[in-house]
């Protein structure tokens, strides 16, 4: 019988002999592969290219064939080579260890999606052609997936029937397929992409709250271990539903998603979601009578502008929507941009489309170019720039006219005011009033707050402490797996090929023997990699091809690995080899029985 201190003195040593046995074991298990696993030159494929392929327009989509990770298969579809799949099952690890850390439990859902999933979500109509289905042998029609709310929901919806069971948050790793119009940038934007996507249900909205904070700070924790500068902002839901969600974006040229910061508070979001100040009144402003003036076959804004030679800021334009079957005009000022989410978000539907040539001839009585607020007898919305407009130019309901110093209330009134359009240059910020900053970013992350978008629509519910049947609240999380390589190739590159952190590189260590004909450098070589070799953590190359040194050189630096052990004339001369390192260039001479120290602790001030 033991006390109740020896008892705890007994259960800290059991752990203590559990923790040591589980290491004991991965090091084992670390070196047992390494052993069994080719880390020669010779004995993997690495197929660089000197020259960038014709296809490639970015620069990571260059350097990742160049580099020998990727190889086009057809459009929209890649295969990872050694190499590639070195880094990819790197970022995998990174992912779902953070995702195990916060909660997260790992299911593996199928590609294979029956369509009345989709059709029970009412998503089959969002996809759209985006989504690639196929007949089988016996007539049913299938989707790859795009994505998996629909399945995990069905999963908990059988299995899961009491606030008891909940919270709970599943993830996977998986393949996913949309039917792009235009794949390009290589794996950025692919038909066929790796994504992690997790599913949170909760009882409740504050436990939604804490499902989506534990997955926030754990894609802060993850990205930032493989090594990317990102920035969070907020985002629109859009197809998935929901009212609240982020974003993670690297900042890029390259991106595709328009991000809004302002540079004094932090303020950020992407292009759909944000907002800015109101645009102030011009009060002092004298109210000029209407004048019509002819612009024959001028019919847009820039054609109009420059006849008139009048700024496209002093202009408004028209424009005929229709929402639920009825007409209705839009004006923004001719320098901006109507935002269609807003306005669907706005008149509460989801489906807002632009009136064809005939209906906008009906309503305005004027062919498309040339259609003004003045006198139309359906609603009319202005975005807030627009009321607070003074003498502006507009169009007269008439063929090749136009109208000048039209003004609101006087001229013609205003149904409703609302902000519709996208921040434009110039616009200030919502919370300090500072001008904002438009930039381009990668996405690469995006957590929902779904709600009960497809607990109420798949009828996912679960019996409360009182036994009242309720619909489970939602989150969802999603990770473009392959972006994130991407991106980090996009951002930590020169002209020499890529810059991998320590935490993803294919490879810490490349051995370089200048002359694999020199028994001396050969024997030092052989040394040095077997040595590397045995330090757990580390991932050593090598490069026992008789090559050039230039070439050896160019292609160490090519696939980015980064230290560099030369063994060349220096070794013959003084026993001496070169660590070279492949950011910052600098290089350390160490003798042969002190190198794996120095490498040792590269590592550790390089992680």
């Amino acid at each position: 019988k033991c006390t109740r201190s020896g008892k705890a003195r007994l259960a800290t040593t059991l752990l203590n002999v559990a923790e040591c046995l589980i290491v004991t074991f991965c090091n084992f298990t670390n070196n047992f592969i390494k052993e069994i696993l080719p880390m020669k030159w010779t004995q993997t494929l690495i197929p660089t290219l000197k020259e960038s392929p014709s296809e490639a327009e970015i620069d990571s989509h260059k350097l990742m064939i160049r580099a020998g990770l990727i190889r086009r298969i057809t459009a929209g579809a890649y295969a990872y080579l050694p190499l590639g799949t070195l880094v990819l099952n790197k970022v995998i690890n990174i992912v779902r260890e953070e995702m195990n850390r916060a909660g997260a439990i790992e299911v593996f859902l199928p590609a294979l999606q029956p369509l009345h999933l989709l059709e029970e979500s009412g998503r089959l109509a969002v996809f759209g052609e985006d989504l690639i289905t196929f007949k089988d042998r016996h007539g049913k029609i299938s989707a790859l997936g795009p994505t998996h709310e629909e399945i995990i929901t069905d999963i908990v919806r059988n299995e899961v029937n009491s606030y008891r069971q909940l919270p709970m948050t599943f993830y996977q790793i998986q393949t996913k397929f949309r039917d792009e119009t235009r794949p390009r940038f290589g794996v950025m934007r692919s038909k066929e992409f790796i994504m992690k996507d997790a599913y949170s249900f909760d009882a409740d909205y504050e436990g939604l709250n804490k499902s989506y904070q534990l997955m926030y700070d754990a894609y802060c924790r993850l990205f930032t271990r493989c090594g990317l500068k990102y920035i969070i902002v907020e985002a629109d839901s859009g197809a998935m539903g929901g009212d609240v969600s982020h974003e993670f974006m690297v900042p890029s040229p390259v991106g595709e998603d328009v991000l809004i910061l302002c540079p004094k508070c932090g303020y950020s979001a992407n292009r759909e979601r944000a907002e800015a100040a109101p645009v102030p009144a011009e009060n002092q402003a004298t109210l000029l009578p209407m004048k019509e003036v002819a612009t024959p076959g001028k019919h847009t804004i820039l054609e109009v502008g420059g006849f008139l030679k009048v700024s496209p800021s002093l202009m408004v334009k028209t424009m005929i929507y229709v929402a639920n079957g009825q007409p209705i005009a839009v004006l923004l000022r001719g320098d901006h941009e109507v935002n269609e989410t807003k306005l669907g978000k706005l008149l509460g539907q989801k489906d807002v489309t632009l009136a064809d040539h005939k209906a906008i001839e009906q309503v305005t009585g004027a062919p498309v170019g040339f259609a003004g607020p003045m006198g139309l007898k359906i609603k009319i919305i202005a975005d807030q720039a627009v009321s607070v407009l003074r003498n502006f130019v507009a169009g007269a309901n008439k063929a090749d006219m136009h109208t000048l110093n039209v003004n609101p209330e006087r001229d013609f009134k205003i149904d409703q005011v609302a902000n519709l359009r996208f921040v434009a240059q110039g616009d200030r910020c919502t919370n300090c009033n500072h001008e904002l900053e438009i930039s381009q970013g990668i996405e690469i992350g995006h957590v929902f707050k779904l709600g009960t978008k497809y607990s109420d629509a798949l009828k996912a519910v679960y019996l409360d402490a009182n036994g009242k049947s309720t619909s489970m609240i939602m989150g969802c999380y999603g990770i473009g797996v392959n972006r994130i390589i991407a991106s980090l190739i996009e951002k930590s590159h020169d002209e020499n090929g890529i810059i991998w952190p320590l935490s993803i590189t294919p490879y810490h260590v490349a051995v370089i023997p200048i002359n694999m004909n020199d028994a001396a450098i050969v024997q030092a070589a052989n040394q040095i990699y077997a040595d590397i070799m045995g330090v757990s953590g580390i991932d050593v190359l090598m490069d026992d091809r008789d090559h050039r040194p230039g070439v050896k050189f160019k292609d160490a630096d090519l696939i980015g690995v980064p230290i560099k052990i030369i063994i060349g004339k220096k070794f013959v001369e003084t026993k001496e080899v070169e660590i070279k390192l492949r950011k910052s260039g600098e290089s350390f001479l160490a003798r042969l029985e002190d190198v794996k120290a120095k490498v040792k602790s590269l590592v550790e001030t390089l992680s």
